[in-house]
């Protein structure tokens, strides 16, 4: 996918899973529903992480029911993250700021504090309607090469382009940068922030793998990949947001001087041995542990009569209980905050998922925590519950209880 070798070597398969995002009505769960093999490969000539088999963008995003706003903590990020740029770029009411994956507008909302001229790019229709009547205008397609020269033409040029969480969906990607050339402004900037390889690694978060993350990116093949462009990585930083981000700016050659982070974080990568296939055959290897330790665990919990729910239905959950092999009988609900999931099925594995509020109406012993990367704001959020004696249950780098 980046360099285009034939040389992608497979060392995890977490079967056939249904697509993670593509939550089912109770009328539905009985249908055939569609599932794609899930399986993540190394490359050995460029050292990118990829999947070995992807699915088409449409059937994954354009009904999307993930929403940024859902939790506090990353809504409070990405105003952050609106802030810092706009100071850092000094950026005013001329300047045009393009979200590519927008999503619930959260970000552009924070831009929008500044007075900086908005536009927000995603694919899916029924996300559109939470920017209706904000003032940011959205242009709802999949955003590529062909249509940056469209979104040109309508808005001008982008002083700024951000992707948080979208850069890892890319599929074509020498076509999705050719775009981000098309409609940067000279001297403009492309920031990403995403899920960060190094940090899946060392947290052994497998759950971070479906197929919508056709990518999982250390900055050593990033950097190439924009190089082979005529862009270059000017800086990088490592972000605690979802336990493990990583945020890279990038602009054309010879526009912005490279900052001292960017060899710092390949440093790192280099002493972790991301560029050594054997260090994703252990990550393989405490996946399946993982799988064994939780799986016994509930089971356990189940034989005793105690109760486990769930709390959170990210994308990242329905891997995990696919992978595991966790349904109804084991987690009879899951508890979620977002009202597009209550009311839904998880796909897969077909538990409901219904409102927080369930949590104290029946006090089960134990929560599983889906959603383990905003553990604090879980346990905040749910303090009463605590009191009563339920116990938080995390998955991931082992099975422990908070």
């Amino acid at each position: 996918m980046l360099c285009q070798e034939a040389s992608v070597e497979e060392f995890l398969d977490l079967g056939q899973t249904a697509l993670a995002n593509q939550f089912l009505r109770a009328d539905e769960i009985n249908s055939s529903e569609p599932k794609y093999p899930l399986r993540v490969g190394f490359c050995h000539a460029c050292h990118h992480v990829q999947l070995t088999e992807s699915v088409p963008p449409g059937e994954m995003f354009d009904h999307y029911l993930y929403i940024s706003s859902a939790s506090d903590t990353l809504k409070n990020h990405l105003w952050d993250v609106s802030d810092l740029l706009v100071r850092r770029y000094d950026l005013g009411a001329e300047d045009l700021v393009v979200d590519i994956g927008c999503n619930d507008g959260t970000l552009l909302k924070g831009f929008q504090r500044h007075g900086v001229r908005l536009l927000g790019v995603d694919p899916a229709q029924n996300l559109a309607a939470f920017t209706d009547g904000s003032g940011i205008d959205r242009y709802t397609q999949l955003f590529t090469a062909a249509r940056a020269k469209e979104v040109v033409g309508k808005w001008g040029h982008a002083s700024l382009i951000t992707a948080t969480n979208t850069f890892p969906h890319i599929q074509n990607l020498g076509d999705f940068i050719e775009g981000i050339k098309t409609a940067l402004k000279p001297g403009g900037v492309f920031v990403i922030e995403m899920h960060y390889l190094l940090d899946m690694i060392e947290q052994v978060a497998f759950d971070t793998i479906y197929h919508e993350h056709v990518s999982y990116w250390a900055l050593g093949p990033m950097k190439r990949l924009f190089e082979k462009h005529g862009m270059s990585v000017v800086d990088a930083e490592r972000v605690p947001l979802h336990h493990g981000q990583l945020r890279v700016h990038v602009q054309r050659q010879g526009e912005g001087a490279v900052q001292p982070g960017v060899e710092k974080i390949l440093e790192a990568e280099k002493a972790a041995g991301l560029d050594q296939f054997a260090t994703y055959q252990r990550f393989a290897d405490n996946a399946k542990r993982i799988k064994r330790d939780l799986h016994e665990t509930l089971s356990e919990l189940a034989r005793r009569g105690e109760r486990v729910a769930g709390y959170g239905a990210p994308a990242k959950g329905n891997t995990l209980l696919g992978f595991l092999e966790i349904g109804p009988d084991l987690l009879p609900y899951i508890v979620d905050r977002s009202p597009l999931k209550q009311g839904l099925y998880t796909p897969g594995t077909h538990i409901p998922v219904v409102a927080p509020e369930r949590l104290l109406d029946e006090q089960p012993e134990y929560v599983l925590l889906l959603a383990w990367n905003f553990a604090d704001e879980i346990v905040e959020q749910q303090a009463e519950y605590r009191s009563r004696g339920g116990k938080f249950m995390v998955p991931v780098p082992e099975v422990r209880v908070l």
